[in-house]
């Protein structure tokens, strides 16, 4: 494929270029002094408040590399399956830092946390919390469990990624609280340690996280009133990223999201507070990169049909969701185009009717904020072969 000359223009500099020319498309592209300078955001912002502990939730991107990053930079992690508590485990986090939720945790899994004596099984049903019990039985081990209680609250995002209402499938409801952890105390073989919510994702509206807050006090109040005391808190993550100015906004406002629970959630003495942070850790240093293979024009608009498709990253088919665009290979004159994939659905479209600069075959397309629930979520659909992820360091 002919190449042409590469631009000097602004903004072009954030990515190696002339090095990517030499990398066979689609790959992920993780900018690590933007991971590293996120992650001291984080725990800048934390060591402000007294008793608050990150744990990085695994879901939203699990490449080898970006955890052992993560791993250094000392946060715990969060893993919602036996295959993240191997992965957390490889890049180096420590046992005890680790939570592992899920509605749906099967005997090898369990079996695999207490092996490993994590700190902590985020429990979301009464017949999980006896699998527990009896799989830590056999072991004769005691197992920590928090309670995933289902505050009922509806977060401003996208439908498919609420995760608090009463009509999701996630928690334990409410009104039995009080049943389940009673349960609890009754069993040999799990210790109850404290409560876990988490209602949704990409949230930037800090009212939903004081939603939150108030409806943790009120538990907190009801459960005092009958003399039980919660050690640890665990407001889940949800915290979003500005998709449309990556550049602009590189890094999520932590400051806001930390300080808004440092002043409405009313923690007791010693308790802990524990947040799962994904998205806001890991989407804004990546990018999908592309390679434009043809330029067609139809009646009525113009296709840049690129060489990566929704197997590679499929939330803006899943979620209809925004990435930002970037032609990083030119700086000629803006055009309208739609940018789609070689898959054959009529989902296969990244964005319709955007404006990136005049695009043409051989040219290295930039799909930003991407580095969460991209690589991670991509698959062989097509028989295609997966993408790879690159790190700085490894150009």
């Amino acid at each position: 494929m002919n190449q042409r000359p590469l631009p000097k223009g602004k903004g072009k500099g954030i990515f190696p270029i002339e090095k990517f020319r030499k990398i066979e498309t689609p790959f992920y592209y993780y900018d690590t002094q933007l991971l590293r300078d996120t992650l001291r955001a984080i725990n800048t912002e934390v060591g402000k408040h007294e008793g608050f502990c990150v744990h990085y939730a695994i879901k939203a991107n699990a490449n080898p590399k970006v955890l052992n990053i993560i791993c250094q930079a000392g946060l715990g992690a969060d893993c919602v399956s036996g295959g993240e508590i191997r992965a957390c485990i490889s890049a180096g986090f420590p046992a005890r830092k680790i939570v592992y939720a899920g509605v749906g945790k099967s005997d090898w899994e369990i079996n695999l946390g207490l092996d490993n004596d994590i700190f902590c099984f985020n429990v979301e049903s009464i017949p999980e919390l006896e699998v527990i019990n009896e799989l830590a039985s056999a072991k004769g081990k005691i197992a920590r469990v928090a309670f995933r209680l289902n505050p009922n609250i509806g977060a401003h995002t996208h439908a498919n990624i609420t995760t608090g209402l009463a009509e999701n499938k996630f928690g334990i409801a409410m009104r039995d609280m009080e049943t389940v952890i009673s349960k609890a105390d009754k069993l040999t073989n799990v210790k109850f340690v404290g409560l876990h919510f988490h209602i949704g994702s990409q949230i930037l509206d800090m009212g939903d996280f004081e939603a939150l807050c108030n409806r943790v006090n009120d538990l907190q109040n009801q459960l005092e009133s009958h003399h039980i005391h919660v050690e640890h808190i665990n407001v889940g993550g949800g915290l979003g990223v500005d998709y449309e100015h990556p550049n602009r906004v590189p890094i999520p406002d932590f400051k806001s999201y930390f300080d808004t629970y440092a002043r409405k959630l009313k923690l007791r003495h010693g308790q802990t507070l524990h947040f799962e942070l994904g998205r806001a850790v890991v989407a804004q240093c990546g990018s999908l990169i592309t390679r434009t293979l043809y330029i067609k024009e139809g009646s009525y608009k113009k296709f840049a049909i690129v060489d990566a498709g929704f197997p590679d990253l499929i939330r803006p088919a899943l979620y209809q969701a925004y990435h930002k665009i970037e032609n990083i290979s030119s700086d000629e004159p803006f055009e309208a185009y739609d940018v789609v994939g070689p898959i054959c659905e009529s989902t296969d479209v990244f964005a319709k009717h955007i404006d990136i600069n005049r695009t043409h075959r051989g040219d290295l397309i930039a799909l930003r904020s991407a580095g969460a629930y991209g690589e991670i979520m991509a698959s062989g659909y097509n028989c295609r072969q997966l993408p790879k992820g690159y790190i700085t360091e490894d150009l």
